[in-house]
């Protein structure tokens, strides 16, 4: 009887060890992943900048006339 609450004990000691382990898995997943939502937010913004500049580029190149030739 004693060596079956030993076990249970043990059991239950591991148990509370592994809940321990993933609640700090967890925080340090949950801080990547705010890291990297900021990060996406700052790439999607530095590629909608270059979209603009790129579109006013566009908008400056003279259109080709009609007598000459397109290559």
């Amino acid at each position: 009887m004693i060596s079956d609450f030993n076990q249970l004990s043990e059991k239950i000691s591991r148990l509370a060890e592994l809940a321990q382990s993933l609640r700090r898995e967890n925080a340090e997943l949950r801080l990547q992943a705010a890291s990297l939502t900021s990060e996406n937010a700052d790439l999607q913004q530095r590629v909608e900048e270059a979209y603009q500049r790129v579109s006013v580029l566009l908008k400056n190149i003279p259109a080709p006339e009609a007598d000459e030739e397109v290559a």
